[in-house]
């Protein structure tokens, strides 16, 4: 690729970004919406159920439940890029950009430059919240970093997942339905209880979950109660954290790119 094209590139890709953040900008109603759930995920567990929740190991329940909130906020991410995608892709916006001289990587690569900014917007508004209920982490500065670019990594990973239902489904309608989706993968995992605390069967299924090994290792970056059990995989939720994304992005973002390549044939 020679550096005129790498530029054009990151122009075009630079410009699909300004388009995106400035939709956000015009309507954060958008952003309030995608973290009202999370919030009052906390607030309800947190506070109602939080004094009937054990954590293995023991440890302040609260403390335990904010990281598994964070990525809960990064999972539900690949429903709202799902539905950005579908909309443009139902009103046209696609095809425009398909027949506009500018470099076909933009529109799928500005879409996942857009989502991990909201997403860093995300984690701040919600990491602000945590702190006014009196979550602390306790891992210093530099675990927090890579407890937070582990929340990251996860959403870039998902970000594909999205682009490609996005793709996929016929109408921003039946995007929404991916929330049918989302919901038992975030329940099945270690967000709101440890594994080992429910039934052997569909323990091994929640540890074995991305998401659990991002939550797990996120706890033990911000020094918070971690809970893990004796699986390998918990055992190793750092590495998996990091391994999982990969297999995810590997899976998804050649998908997303093959589909988006088929459109309009």
């Amino acid at each position: 690729m020679s550096g005129a094209t790498m530029y054009w590139a990151v122009a075009d890709c630079w410009n699909v970004v300004r388009r995106g953040l400035t939709h956000y900008q015009r309507q954060p109603v958008n952003i309030a919406w995608q973290l009202g759930f999370p919030i009052l995920s906390v607030l309800l567990y947190g506070y109602v159920f939080g004094s009937a929740m054990v954590v293995p190991g023991g440890g302040d329940y609260r403390d335990f439940l904010m990281p598994g909130m964070f990525a809960m906020t990064m999972a539900f991410g690949f429903i709202n890029t799902a539905t950005l995608v579908v909309h443009d892709a139902t009103k046209g916006v696609i095809d425009r950009f398909r027949s506009m001289p500018m470099a076909p990587s933009a529109v799928v690569s500005g879409r996942g430059v857009t989502d991990l900014l909201v997403a860093c917007a995300e984690l701040a508004i919600l990491m602000l919240t945590a702190l006014a209920i009196g979550w602390r982490p306790d891992g210093g500065v530099l675990g927090g970093l890579a407890a937070f670019a582990l929340l990251l990594w996860l959403r870039f990973a998902l970000i594909w997942l999205g682009v490609w239902l996005g793709l996929l489904v016929p109408n921003p309608e039946a995007a929404g339905g991916l929330f049918a989706v989302a919901f038992p993968l975030t329940m099945i995992s270690s967000i709101f209880v440890a594994p080992q605390l429910m039934p052997d069967w569909l323990g091994a299924v929640a540890a074995w979950n991305p998401i659990s090994s991002t939550v797990a290792a996120t706890r033990e970056l911000f020094g918070s109660p971690v809970g893990a059990g004796d699986s390998w995989v918990e055992q190793h939720a750092l590495l998996m954290a990091f391994v999982w994304p990969v297999i995810l992005t590997a899976l998804f973002l050649p998908l997303a790119v093959r589909r988006f390549q088929r459109l309009g044939r």
